[in-house]
C-alpha cells in the first residue's frame, strides 16, 4: 500500500502515549480512560505528524498547511472550552475529572472550529477587537521593559524578548504564541 510508510510502530504509539498521558496530568489535564481508543489517537497523530510535518487532530481535516492548522494542533486550541463545556475535547482523547472517574457520560461534541472562509472575514474583527484590547491595557499596565507573549492553546502569559521554545503549561511550541502587549 502506498501510505505504508506513514503507519507508526507499536513502540512509537506507546512511546507517545505514554509522552502524552504524563504531560496531561503534569499540566491538570486527564487523558481519556480507554487505553485502546486513546492508542488509536495517538497512532492517527503520528500518521498527521508524518503526513504533515505537525501532529494535527485525527478527528479534523488538516488542509496541510501548518499556519493553516495551528489552531487544531493536539493540544487544540479548543481543548479547554470544550472539556468544561461537554467533559471532553473534540476527539476525547482529553477529558475531565468528572468523566474519568465515571460521574459523566462522554457525548457527541459540536465542532467550535469555523471554515476557512469565516475564519478568514472574523480575522479583521477578531485582529481589531485584540488591538483594542491592547490598547485599553497599555493605558492601564505600567510600561513594560519587554513584550507579553501568550499561548494560544492554554492562555499562559510570559514577559520576555520572543516565546518560550515550549509553553510550560501545555507544552505546545513556540509557532502557538501571540504577541499579546
Amino acid at each position: 500500500m502506498a501510505e505504508d510508510f506513514l503507519e507508526p510502530a507499536g513502540g512509537e504509539v506507546d512511546k507517545l502515549y505514554s509522552r502524552l498521558d504524563k504531560d496531561a496530568k503534569q499540566g491538570g489535564y486527564n487523558l481519556n480512560p480507554d487505553a485502546d481508543f486513546v492508542r488509536g489517537l495517538v497512532k492517527g497523530l503520528l500518521i498527521n505528524e508524518r503526513r504533515y510535518g505537525y501532529r494535527a487532530c485525527p478527528c479534523r481535516l488538516a488542509s496541510g498547511v501548518k499556519a493553516d492548522d495551528l489552531d487544531l494542533i493536539c493540544p487544540c486550541d479548543y481543548r479547554d472550552a470544550d472539556i468544561t463545556e461537554f467533559g471532553a475535547c473534540y476527539c476525547a482523547l482529553y477529558v475531565s475529572k468528572a468523566v474519568l472517574l465515571g460521574k459523566q457520560e462522554l457525548s457527541s461534541i459540536p465542532e467550535r472550529r469555523r471554515p476557512p472562509e469565516e475564519r478568514e472575514e472574523l480575522w479583521p474583527k477578531q485582529k481589531a477587537s485584540a488591538e483594542v484590547l491592547v490598547t485599553d491595557i497599555a493605558k492601564v499596565a505600567f510600561k513594560l521593559s519587554l513584550p507579553v507573549w501568550r499561548c494560544t492553546v492554554c492562555g499562559y502569559l510570559c514577559a520576555r524578548e520572543g516565546p518560550p521554545e515550549v509553553c510550560p503549561i501545555c507544552k505546545v511550541g513556540k509557532e502557538r504564541f501571540e504577541r499579546f502587549i
